[in-house]
């Protein structure tokens, strides 16, 4: 089996700020834990800015201008409370989104049985009319609709193993019934979205977690939940699914999930 790691320094060089959670630490982290020989046999390549079609199919022509119109020559800019910019902001972006559009290219074309892309900044709360959370470009979006506009996928699927729930990918989704998307997270937490209820045109599934969730109900969700749901479905092969997460660890400062990687497995 083949698989592609799709990164690039420049999506080390966004910097939201000195004390921002979503720093290039967590990226450095990602990057030094591949560098491990168990990943030696991994296809390396350089991620590609996205085009600017590809950030149409999920984003308006006035998103993308404003974001990459806002990213600032010196210091920072902020697009809300949570979401800055600074001045490798833009390219970074592009790169992230670049990267999963490059990796459902080479996906499709069989050049590797499956991709991983170490990039940020994330994308998953970004809805097509608003960057929030510390995303700008809803990377895993942008890259589903290339699959099924570009590739002709007729159906394909999003899940989502964040602790936070990804309202940008469930806006984007929702209302199309060729696109699926799953998402356990904790709840109640920031964005407010992804209760149960939330089920789209019944292409959306919401397993929310209690707070101090550990292993167990998250492959609970999985098993009982989500996976069923994705096979009800029926996404275009394992061609039509793609993965996405970021933090849902028992370390990590922002939620109170208890998740063990080594147990996930």
């Amino acid at each position: 089996m083949t698989t592609l790691l799709y990164t690039h320094p420049a999506c080390l060089d966004h910097d939201p700020g000195r004390h921002h959670p979503e720093s290039p630490a967590r990226l450095r982290a990602v990057l030094a834990a591949l560098d491990d020989p168990e990943f030696a046999r991994l296809e390396r390549r350089e991620a590609p800015e996205a085009d600017r079609e590809d950030l149409l199919r999920v984003h308006s022509p006035r998103h993308v201008e404003s974001i990459l119109g806002a990213v600032p020559k010196t210091g920072h800019v902020g697009i809300d409370a949570d979401t800055v910019l600074s001045p490798a902001s833009g390219e970074a972006a592009l790169r992230a989104a670049g990267a999963v559009v490059a990796a459902v290219d080479a996906v499709v074309a069989r050049e590797g049985d499956n991709a991983f892309c170490a990039v940020r900044p994330p994308g998953h709360h970004a809805e097509p009319l608003q960057a929030m959370g510390f995303c700008l470009f809803n990377n895993a979006a942008i890259g589903a609709l290339r699959a099924r506009q570009v590739h002709g996928l007729a159906r394909v699927a999003v899940i989502d193993f964040d602790v936070h729930h990804g309202n940008g990918t469930q806006a984007a989704f929702e209302m199309d019934g060729s696109l699926f998307y799953a998402s356990t997270h904790q709840y109640p937490l920031y964005p407010g979205t992804g209760s149960a209820g939330e089920t789209g045109v019944g292409n959306i599934v919401n397993v929310p977690l209690r707070p101090m969730s550990g292993s167990g109900q998250f492959r609970l969700a999985l098993t009982q939940r989500i996976l069923p749901a994705l096979d009800a479905f029926r996404p275009d092969a394992r061609r039509g699914r793609l993965y996405l997460g970021h933090r849902e660890v028992a370390r990590d400062r922002l939620p109170t999930c208890q998740r063990s990687p080594s147990r996930d497995s």
